[in-house]
């Protein structure tokens, strides 16, 4: 895309415009006036050659090109996080399983807290890793997702009523007052999987 240089600013980026071409769908013609960041990330692996930003902000002190270009980056974490939580973390593949509209936002809920925990345990993570802190971007949630799956199942479960109160036994060592049904044992503890050295 051809975009005129009409102005340039003192932050690097200068003003031009958006004109109609025939390939536009917009019965309005006239051009739209917009600013531009040129801009290159050095030392980054994977990083494209050059990069050009077009806003609507016109005015370099509401919005300096440097900032524009940080700003531009992060902004794609938001669909990172949109990953997680629709691809990684519900798991059985299915959308939701809950039929009625207000099981559907408990359902939510549940699906944005357990995120929020595993992000607050990254970032504790990340600010406690030895020998320095390093930037929580740089962790994967996919492993520590692993990570909470494998380590849940060994964690002491208290159902949300409290813990139950001893059972009453007969003089034979029998429990009383009850239908007959057995205790629930606890389940074998299964084989530790091989596990990276950093977790």
């Amino acid at each position: 895309m051809t975009l005129p240089v009409l102005e340039h600013y003192a932050d690097g980026s200068y003003r031009s415009e958006l004109r109609w071409n025939p390939t536009c769908k917009s019965a309005d013609h006239r051009p739209i006036p917009v600013r531009v960041v040129e801009y290159t990330l050095p030392g980054i692996a994977k990083a494209e050659r050059s990069y050009r930003l077009v806003t609507t902000v016109l005015q370099p002190q509401r919005a300096p090109a440097e900032e524009l270009a940080i700003l531009y980056h992060e902004r794609w974490e938001i669909e990172t996080a949109f990953d997680e939580f629709k691809t990684h973390l519900r798991g059985t593949q299915r959308v939701l399983r809950s039929k009625t509209p207000e099981l559907v936002r408990q359902e939510v809920w549940g699906f944005l807290l357990a995120h929020f925990a595993l992000r607050g345990l990254m970032h504790d993570a990340a600010l406690g890793a030895l020998p320095r802190a390093r930037d929580p971007d740089t962790m994967s949630f996919t492993h520590t997702l692993r990570v909470v799956r494998r380590t849940l199942p060994h964690m002491a479960a208290i159902p949300p009523s409290g813990p139950r109160p001893p059972r009453m036994r007969s003089a034979d060592g029998a429990p009383r007052g009850g239908s007959g049904t057995r205790e629930p044992q606890p389940r074998p503890r299964r084989a530790p999987r091989r596990e990276a050295k950093d977790e």
